[in-house]
């Protein structure tokens, strides 16, 4: 009984592995790309590209262990929560409240270390961000708040919760 069982799931393991979500991998260039109207520097583009943009971004780089069922249905659940979350290539095409609204939680969970995910660092031990990468994210994230502030009148970006 046991080795059947064993059988029956064996077959199935083989069978998933060639239903495959379909792969964030946007071509070309992101019109909305946050980095289209602030400007992202090359300390802080580093740190995108090493700890957020696999799951908050259009492009995800996918390790060899995507290949492998039901390891690709995980990372893309990951990848779809964490776009819903915040998606730097699609930013600009919110409005200013999210924009603003964004930053501010950029900022807040680099601060309690709720970002990059556990679960990712596990495995890319480089996103593991130190003191100083965490400080230039979030006087990165502070400086956009600061900059659309400046830009748009404050009661437009900041909505009291009253209403």
């Amino acid at each position: 009984m046991i080795k059947k069982i064993l059988v029956v799931l064996l077959i199935a393991l083989i069978i998933i592995q060639f239903f495959h979500p379909k792969k964030n991998q946007a071509s070309g260039n992101q019109p909305n790309y946050i980095g289209n109207v602030f400007a992202i520097p090359a300390d802080v583009q580093g740190i995108l590209k090493k700890a957020c943009n696999d799951c908050h971004s259009n492009n995800t780089v996918y390790p060899w262990y995507s290949k492998v069922q039901p390891v690709d249905w995980w990372l893309n659940n990951h990848i779809k929560e964490g776009k819903k979350e915040l998606n730097l290539d699609e930013y600009t095409n919110r409005n200013l409240r999210y924009q603003y609204h964004k930053m501010e939680e950029v900022a807040d969970q680099v601060k309690k270390g709720e970002m990059p995910l556990n679960s990712y660092t596990w495995i890319h031990k480089d996103a593991i961000l130190t003191k100083a990468e965490k400080t230039a994210l979030i006087g990165w994230a502070d400086g956009i708040r600061e900059q659309m502030k400046a830009k748009y009148p404050l009661d437009s970006l900041i909505r009291k919760k009253t209403q």
